[in-house]
């Protein structure tokens, strides 16, 4: 499968950390970003690539070459074959695919040049053949969702929704962010009706024309079927501001770049949600209800820096119970990730178990009445998650506030916290007075 790698942007955002060099080129530890992009693609097998390529880009073509001579830095060999598109006037930062569709005749890889990258990408594509949509994107949460484009998609990762950051959005909304990685198929350029042809003429408005990948190729794929997302933890970020930049290299020095790839083995945070998470008010059927405890927020982000997976697993037997429908509990679920996001916290993944074994509720769900293996003490969303992230349980700790989390936590194989002011005795590893409290004990 080929790579493209789009690399003409400018940079003006970064200039203060290097003005004379084109952003891909701007170094992480020594390295140039572009080079530890093409390097992460290698390893993986990913290695005919083309880079377009604009602002100072004859930096970027000698630097790299096509691919079959050694890097000046590290001196080892690139091992890749490269070619590149020169764009003399910028064509947007979709323009270039269209100049190259000749050589697009199957699915490829999409990629930006300035963002800092360790992604299982076998298991992205993997999962793009799986769906057999024309587009697949990288979603992630991030800690900024509140001024980030959102995408919102059904239980099958089919993109329903696309909003830019300019679109009006719901009061709650899931923290999923398009983190700018794509599996593309060239028949999405066929579908356009964009006119290859005008790309880079001077239009109506005396401007060259151009073409913005998100806004008028994949945005109008949503609702359609034929898009879907790939959520997962590992490590994207732009790096287009000194900020960003200097964010990436201590990430990078930590070893939360490599670290996050699912090809490694993860460790992650289980949080129950009721008492451990939001205030504790019973069986929570009213969103109005849902109040975050005093400090959570906080706690999530230091699992968040830790490089820990912060991952709720809660039981919801309102579901089986009749009083909460899915899409209520979905709405919920959305006005907590809403809350952790405006504090600069997000959550990587969240499991519910919407079964119940006790029958004789008016209203209950009798298909969702049974004794499964997800409900609480039973560790199967902690199983589940597990096969999901690649998560080595030992390393794992599960939290909550009762005696069915310390003991899910502990069937599943993790280390266990008791949170609250109880002074039972579960067998857990340890008892903290709440998880702020915890992740400070870890740190």
């Amino acid at each position: 499968m080929k790579a493209v790698i789009m690399a003409g942007g400018k940079g003006t955002r970064i200039s203060s950390v290097a003005s004379d060099i084109p952003k891909p080129m701007i170094k992480i530890e020594g390295i140039p970003v572009l080079e530890r992009e093409i390097e992460c693609l290698k390893e993986q097998g990913f290695d005919d690539i083309i880079i377009t390529v604009s602002h100072l880009g004859n930096i970027i073509m000698d630097y790299f070459g096509d691919g079959s001579g050694k890097s000046p830095v590290t001196g080892r060999s690139f091992g890749v074959h490269i070619e590149y598109y020169f764009e003399k006037e910028p064509l947007g930062n979709a323009g270039a695919l269209f100049k190259i569709k000749n050589k697009l005749t199957s699915d490829f890889l999409l990629l930006n040049a300035d963002a800092m990258f360790d992604v299982d990408f076998n298991r992205f594509v993997e999962y793009h053949n799986q769906h057999g949509g024309l587009v697949t994107l990288f979603t992630h949460p991030n800690s900024h969702p509140y001024d980030s484009g959102l995408i919102v998609a059904d239980k099958t990762g089919a993109v329903e929704k696309w909003l830019a950051k300019e679109d009006e959005r719901p009061q709650y909304y899931r923290n999923r962010v398009n983190a700018g990685l794509h599996v593309i198929s060239p028949k999405v350029l066929d579908l356009s009706k964009i006119d290859a042809e005008t790309i880079g003429k001077i239009g109506n408005d005396g401007k060259p024309v151009k073409v913005d990948l998100d806004r008028q190729l994949l945005k109008p794929l949503a609702g359609t079927g034929k898009m879907f997302c790939y959520d997962s933890p590992e490590y994207v970020k732009d790096m287009g501001t000194p900020d960003r930049y200097y964010s990436v290299c201590a990430d990078y020095k930590e070893g939360r770049v490599t670290g996050k790839n699912l090809r490694n083995k993860q460790k992650a945070v289980f949080l129950d949600r009721d008492g451990t998470i939001n205030k504790f008010v019973g069986f929570l059927r009213n969103i109005d209800d849902f109040e975050l405890i005093d400090g959570v927020a906080e706690a999530i982000r230091k699992i968040n820096e830790s490089g820990y997976l912060a991952i709720v697993v809660t039981n919801q037997p309102v579901i089986a119970r009749g009083e909460v429908s899915f899409a209520e509990l979905e709405e919920i679920h959305n006005k907590m990730e809403t809350l952790l996001g405006k504090e600069g916290a997000y959550l990587d993944a969240i499991y519910y178990c919407p079964h119940h074994p006790h029958k004789g509720y008016e209203g209950e769900r009798p298909e969702l009445k049974i004794d499964c293996e997800c409900r609480k003490p039973k560790p199967g969303m902690l199983l589940k998650a597990a096969e999901d992230f690649n998560i080595d349980l030992s390393q794992s700790w599960m939290v909550g506030d009762g005696e069915n989390d310390v003991k899910s936590g502990i069937n599943a194989g993790c280390k266990t916290v008791l949170v609250g002011n109880s002074d039972k005795d579960y067998g857990q590893t340890k008892t903290q007075k709440s998880l702020l409290e915890f992740m400070k004990s870890l740190a």
